[in-house]
């Protein structure tokens, strides 16, 4: 049964409409995943020598072992945010005679060959032939690896257990920094106490029993949880909620395009994933003193070009790479309605730019490093309002793939295509050459102002780019409608 699971879902891969894109980001996070794999490798292999060369007097796996529970806890907590339960749609098989046990082992088992279980065995494994090598006992250098493959398993199903549980993240959360705190300030020494357990799983290995039965319960009671919803009306029962209303009877001086307006105001406070855009897009701002209070960089560094851009289009670039996607759920509903597609887009372009505006004037503190920071983000947030604006629109009309607004952002690359990072190229990469190049061979002055006179020409631009924006998102409404129909794209 897992093998017809399994041919199912490559052939619901290959048949996307969206194929070209998914293909095109699971190849550029392949390659970025071999990177991190093999760094990975390499400090599992040197640090053995690093922990001998450090603690000549103890045992190198001795001293990894006080780090264990550090990983654990840190593991943990970062898949709360990263990993999530592999999809699967199985409500067309909950009609079929196919065992609903089949179904959740088959999901549970894929869930166990996931990239971030493979994060820790490219360390672990290199580091135990190290030992191997080193002349330590075969025994417990296999047995000491099946503990440590057991708790990685066990990490992974505990994740599922309590990633829907905020109470769980903020106490993982406190139990991380409560420990570390105590063997910083020396009040507690958690890393000996805590690393003799762990190396206890080398020098005893019947101990290694205990991550496997942890492996098996964690397994057993996800099983259960899983097994007890596969159920066709199991997504009849809704919450239910208290209504709650919003005066914005002020977006009707917006004209023509105020009931999107309104639509889209409504949908980023009541959704998860939109309203975390808007959190994200005001941290943002604070991205430039990273590069302003080092002191390392010039005043006029091309740096400050590409925090700039993020800083006052940090909204333009966390919203509008995603349109439509947000209305992905009823976007073929609006596309048969008599709704007119270009007010659709000019509501669309109208938040973004208030957006941009919003930020720059948020920003204005940073002349605190310099009157060329502020010139830097005024003259980025016209080319984010005359050029990177019509450049997000237009490569909205070949996103695919629907975005489930119930979700949280953090770790979620649902709606991501190869188009998220293609658009970086125009956005980011483009004026910061035209910048060094200009300032490098011209003047500080010259740059800046060609990049105000490029937003500016932009801006004035706007009709009859967004005509042929709208004629854009017209040839290929029926590709996007049928892409967003995809669930599992």
């Amino acid at each position: 049964m897992f093998k017809h699971f399994i041919s199912l879902q490559w052939k619901s891969f290959f048949r996307s409409s969206s194929l070209g894109k998914s293909l095109g980001i699971k190849i550029l996070m392949g390659f970025m995943a071999v990177y991190f794999l093999g760094i990975l490798a390499f400090l599992g292999v040197g640090a053995f020598f690093i922990f001998e060369k450090q603690f000549p007097d103890s045992d190198p796996v001795f001293i990894l072992s006080q780090y264990l529970v550090f990983w654990v806890l840190g593991e943990l907590f970062l898949r709360y945010f990263m990993q999530k339960l592999p999809v699967m749609d199985i409500k067309p098989f909950l009609t079929l005679p196919v065992k609903k046990s089949s179904i959740t082992h088959y999901i549970l088992a894929r869930s166990a060959v996931s990239f971030y279980n493979f994060l820790a065995l490219f360390f672990f494994v290199p580091f135990c032939i190290v030992l191997l090598d080193q002349g330590y006992a075969a025994t417990n250098v296999l047995v000491w690896l099946i503990s440590v493959i057991g708790i990685v398993l066990s990490i992974n199903y505990i994740n599922f257990l309590i990633n829907k549980n905020d109470k769980a993240l903020i106490l993982l959360a406190l139990l991380l920094v409560g420990l570390y705190g105590l063997e910083y300030f020396g009040i507690l020494p958690v890393k000996q106490y805590v690393g003799t357990l762990f190396y206890a799983l080398f020098q005893n290995p019947i101990y290694t029993f205990i991550p496997i039965v942890l492996t098996a319960t964690s397994f057993y009671i996800n099983y259960n949880h899983l097994r007890g919803r596969l159920f066709l009306d199991v997504s009849l029962k809704q919450k239910t909620k208290q209504a709650t209303t919003s005066d914005l009877s002020w977006t009707k001086r917006f004209g023509s395009i105020a009931p999107f307006l309104r639509l889209d105001l409504k949908m980023i406070w009541r959704n998860k994933r939109t309203k975390m855009q808007v959190f994200v897009s005001l941290g943002i701002l604070a991205y430039g003193l990273i590069f302003y209070m080092t002191g390392t960089y010039g005043p006029t560094s091309t740096i400050y070009i590409f925090a700039g851009i993020f800083i006052t289009g940090a909204f333009l670039s966390n919203f509008g790479q995603f349109i439509p996607a947000w209305d992905s759920e009823y976007y073929s509903m609006m596309m048969a309605q008599n709704i007119p597609l270009r007010k659709y887009l000019e509501s669309k372009a109208g938040l973004i730019s208030v957006s941009v505006v919003v930020m720059f004037l948020l920003s204005i503190p940073y002349v605190y490093f310099g009157w060329q920071a502020l010139a830097i983000n005024f003259a980025c947030a016209l080319y984010n309002l005359g050029v990177n604006l019509p450049v997000v629109l237009f490569f909205g009309s070949f996103n695919k793939k629907r975005v489930d607004l119930t979700k949280s952002a953090f770790g979620n690359m649902q709606g991501t295509s190869a188009t998220q990072f293609l658009i970086l190229i125009p956005l980011i990469v483009v004026p910061s050459i035209l910048y060094f190049v200009l300032k490098t061979f011209v003047s500080f002055e010259a740059a800046i102002v060609t990049l105000s006179i490029f937003g500016i020409i932009g801006y004035a631009l706007k009709k009859p780019l967004m005509d042929n924006i709208t004629e854009g998102y017209r040839k290929r409404k029926y590709g996007m409608i049928a892409g967003f129909r995809e669930k599992n794209s």
